[in-house]
């Protein structure tokens, strides 16, 4: 391609499929996570590290302190050098002893030296580990920011009355705050998940071809001691407090499985609380952001369609699938190990991470601008209460009235059905409170109709459950991280 030809270069660029993942959605961060510069650079300075640990246990005369520089000097790849890796691995038909060929090609002085006494994995699965943690420490921040704004609505809603739904169903009252409390349990749950997962995360270390650690012991001339320290030293250079004890050739794939399912039980949170705003913002009764500018349909330019909702539940979907190729890959692990797993995990582990970070952006996205319409709850409500508030009215009337319970029962019953009739028959609105009003037998309720119908009295301990999860549940979990959202976690735009 001629580099000179800039429109060469841009119907290059276009010309080959690219992830959307990477291309439209993903955060910078993210995406430079799992790139090939952080992965080949890891893979340097897991070499350096190596190098490092196994010259201060005596190796000295072996590896120079010069041969550490030139390391040190060349950590992060220039650009040619993807291309001379990508041709030697071409002819050598292995993607690590072509980056062992390119790193000694750029610090000469430790050619001799690069990948000492390791085995593939030294440099895959570590690297590996180390993206899944900084992957981790992206989204865990992002998903306590979503917890803390959802718990923000919900103290602000804590008290106002909306119709409760069972089996999509009206049922009865609860509040809009505590609704948004059930959306943040399920993220709470995440969010122990996920930490869960990172506190577990350890690192492969130094273990050799079949994790006997057999090379390294007889490059220390069986010093069982030096060995085990060499383990310690790379983990800690690392940044990992540990490293698993036992391995085959591979750590064990259901580390990957572990935080591949906690990454998808978030995607199950996301998907069930985005469904819930696309069913309330088809009644009209909470809308999620929408830009001034912004257009729903090409075709119906009055709507207001819940994009980002809808794109949370698309995406969350292949999140949720992408936990069966870890338990898959786990299961099919033959002994010290085969490699039907790396093809699938070069695709399944960065792309459950970019797709968590993306629906997480979202989410934030979604939290921090949701609109309630009091007004259209109001209405609702006011449509199936008098259906609700029957009971209450037989009890006034047998209480206050002294009337008889069975007598007051058939009353409500034939009213009821005569304003249900209205309601489903005929198109109208739930004229069941006039037609109390208007009925002499119950006249000594009208008075009273007014309170007797007030929704706030329908909704139980809703709003003293909303302080009470916020003070016992919420601000708890979020404590850990109170520091990094004091100071504000970074939000992507949203491309819409």
């Amino acid at each position: 391609m001629d580099d000179s030809n800039p429109a060469a270069a841009v119907a290059a660029a276009h010309g080959k499929y690219a992830s959307p993942l990477t291309s439209r959605y993903a955060s910078p961060e993210m995406a430079h996570n799992f790139s090939d510069a952080k992965k080949f650079g890891t893979w340097r300075r897991l070499w350096l590290w190596l190098a490092t640990a196994e010259r201060s246990l005596g190796l000295d005369k072996e590896i120079s302190e010069a041969a550490l520089d030139d390391m040190r000097a060349h950590l992060d790849l220039a650009p040619a050098e993807y291309a001379l890796a990508a041709a030697e691995e071409r002819r050598r038909r292995h993607d690590v002893m072509a980056h062992v060929h390119a790193f000694g090609l750029a610090a000469p002085t430790a050619a001799a030296i690069v990948h000492l006494g390791a085995t593939s994995c030294y440099v895959t699965d570590n690297s590996e580990l180390i993206m899944m943690r900084d992957a981790l420490d992206i989204v865990v921040p992002k998903l306590a920011a979503a917890i803390d704004r959802l718990s923000a609505f919900a103290r602000s809603y804590r008290d106002l009355p909306t119709l409760g739904f069972t089996h999509l169903q009206p049922a009865q009252l609860t509040t809009v705050g505590k609704r948004a409390c059930l959306w943040v349990q399920d993220l709470l749950m995440d969010l122990r998940n996920l930490s869960r997962a990172r506190a577990d995360l350890r690192f492969r270390g130094v273990k050799g071809t079949t994790g006997t650690q057999a090379s390294f012991l007889s490059l220390f001339a069986g010093d069982h001691g030096k060995v085990e320290r060499l383990d310690e030293l790379v983990t800690e250079m690392a940044g990992f407090p540990r490293a698993y004890a036992v391995t085959g050739q591979t750590y064990s794939r259901k580390v990957d499985l572990d935080v591949l399912a906690a990454l998808a039980s978030f995607g199950a949170s996301a998907h069930k609380m985005c469904s819930d705003i696309r069913i309330l913002a088809s009644l009209k009764e909470l809308e999620e952001p929408f830009e001034k500018d912004q257009i729903g349909s090409s075709a119906m330019a009055y709507k207001r369609n819940p994009m980002r909702s809808e794109r949370v539940c698309s995406l969350a979907r292949h999140l949720m699938t992408l936990v069966a190729n870890a338990q898959q890959t786990a299961a099919v692990q033959w002994l010290e190990r085969t490699l039907d797993d790396s093809a699938n995990r070069r695709i399944s582990i960065p792309e459950a991470f970019l797709t968590a970070d993306i629906v997480l952006t979202l989410l934030n996205n979604i939290v921090d601008g949701l609109v309630v319409y009091p007004r259209v709850i109001q209405r609702r409500i006011a449509q199936e209460l008098p259906f609700m508030a029957t009971e209450n009215f037989i009890m006034f009337m047998v209480k206050s009235a002294g009337a008889d319970r069975q007598q007051c029962h058939e009353e409500i019953r034939v009213l009821s059905h005569q304003a249900a009739r209205v309601v489903k028959e005929e198109g109208g609105e739930n004229d069941l409170v006039e037609r109390i009003r208007t009925t002499p037998y119950f006249a000594p309720l009208v008075p009273h109709l007014d309170a007797l119908l007030d929704p706030t009295t329908f909704v139980g301990r809703a709003p003293e459950q909303v302080d009470s999860f916020l003070a016992k549940e919420v601000t708890p979990a979020l404590e850990p991280y109170r520091h990094i959202l004091d100071a504000g976690v970074k939000q992507e735009e949203v491309n819409v």
